[in-house]
Formats: structure tokens, sequence, C-alpha cells
């Protein structure tokens, strides 16, 4: 069995509160993009993963895949085994969601190949308790998540062209959070984005959107900044950074376009992407 697992974009992103246990309650606009990884899984004796891409990625017991599995098999005490061949494309520590589009491609494949026949719903209660986003990568189209990530709403949205750049280090989500209380920051106004992305509205998208997180990730990777900048210039109708980084998109509104803004965008940056947006 052979899965796509789907990165995803934040088109917004607001703190909203922070529960007792330390969670911060968020409110995101989110999206998949036709970037994805692969998971390959046969049937086999235990439980094992192995890795092409995703360079010093560990393939043991702490990776999402395997944590996905291992609670599949407690939440249904199946003694079933899989061997399970993970194809990394999508950028790590870059806020595109790629360790939840692995570990929710786990829970789907493994549902299926067990012949466990948990729904949807079940499977997000496993996945929410692996990461917050990993419910939104399950469901895999356009969202409205709130709460810490598992409260999801259907929104509208069109396909978009797409560049992709990860212009520095990896951020760390403790980090950039950490960052986040002490910085200034302007919040989207989520409701005006959710009416602009159903009319496929870029420039009304532009003066209502934004990540908040951005502010905090910014000083402590300015190249993210330049990237923007850089997208922008390259004739972006809008431009962000996604997740808590450090990964930058920028939204085109003709395929040839984005197509000459990648073709001058990665000759300066290493890690540039072409892709689009998925419903």
């Amino acid at each position: 069995m052979e899965i796509q697992a789907r990165g995803k974009i934040n088109w917004t992103l607001n703190v909203v509160g922070r529960r007792e246990d330390g969670y911060h309650l968020l409110d995101m606009l989110m999206q998949p993009i036709e970037l994805h990884d692969t998971l390959i899984m046969e049937k086999a004796e235990g439980l094992s993963l192995s890795i092409e891409g995703g360079e010093g990625l560990s393939a043991g017991e702490d990776n999402l895949v395997l944590r996905a599995g291992r609670a599949l098999q407690a939440r249904t005490q199946t003694a079933q085994g899989a061997r399970l061949r993970l194809i990394k494309r999508i950028p790590m520590g870059a806020g595109l969601g790629g360790g939840s589009a692995d570990a929710a491609a786990a829970l789907k494949g493994l549902n299926i190949l067990w012949g466990l026949g948990l729904d949807l719903n079940a499977l997000c209660r496993i996945g929410e308790t692996l990461g917050a986003d990993i419910p939104f990568c399950l469901h895999d189209s356009p969202r409205r998540a709130q709460g810490i990530g598992e409260v999801l709403t259907p929104i509208e949205s069109g396909v978009f062209p797409l560049v992709l750049v990860q212009p520095c280090a990896a951020l760390s989500t403790k980090e950039v959070f950490g960052a986040y209380h002490s910085a200034s920051f302007s919040p989207p106004d989520t409701q005006a984005a959710i009416a602009a992305l159903k009319r496929r509205d870029l420039a009304a998208l532009s003066q209502c959107a934004a990540n908040v997180l951005e502010s905090a990730s910014i000083p402590l990777r300015p190249p993210i900044s330049q990237a923007k900048s850089a997208l922008l210039r390259a004739g972006a109708a809008f431009a962000q950074m996604t997740g808590s980084g450090s990964a930058v998109f920028g939204a085109f509104r003709e395929e040839e376009e984005a197509r000459k803004a990648w073709e001058t965008l990665r000759r300066v940056y290493p890690v540039c992407l072409l892709t689009k947006t998925a419903l």
C-alpha cells in the first residue's frame, strides 16, 4: 500500500489563549499542498521503519510514524505488524507539517492494512495525542483549526500556484513560542480571510491574513523576512511564513508567474520548491 502524505500551509495563524496545561489555543486557516512525502507499507512481523531522504531524521521509536503505529496498536490491541518505508520530500523544521502528515498517513494506511475499521473521528482522537496538526492532516482539506488544532471546520479555497523557500536553519516550535510572548504582532482578521479565500482573492487576503508567529521568528532568523520580500519582488500576490517557520511561501495568480519566480529564486535559495495548494 502506498499513501501520499501532503504538506500544508497556514494562511493565518493566531494565538488566542493558553490552557492551564501550557498548550496554546490557536485559530488557524490551513490548506494542504501538492508537495508530499510517500509512505509505503506492507504486512510484516513487528513494526519497522526505513527512510529515504530526510537527512538526519531518526527512523527509531521517536519518529512520529512509528509512534502513530504504536498508538494504533495500543488503541485496537492488535498484534499485527508492518514494514514501513517513508520517502521524504517535505523540508523538515519548516512549518509545512511534514511530520504530522507522515503520522496521519500511517494512521490511515495501517487502519486499512490491518483491517481495523476505525472511522476518521477515532483516528483523529489518536492523532491529537501525538501532534496538534495531525487531525488536520487526517482530514486533508482546507480547514479552520481551533483549540489546540483539534476543532476543525471546512472552509472554501482555491488552487493557487506556490513557491516555497526555506531560507535558513530550522526553527523549533518551542523556540518560536518562547519568543512570541515578547513580540509585538498584528493579529489576522480570520473572518475576512475566510471570505477572501472563498472568493480566491489574494489581494484581499494580503490585507487581512497574518501569522502572529512571524514577528517572533524573524528576530531569531532574519532571512525569513528577506525571503518574504524576495517572493513579493518576484511577483507573489501573497507571501508569508507558514506555521512556526522557517519556510516562507509565495502564492501566485498564474502558474507561469510562479514558475518564473521559482526559476529566479532557486538560484538564490538551495531549498526552493514549486508546488500548488490542494483541495
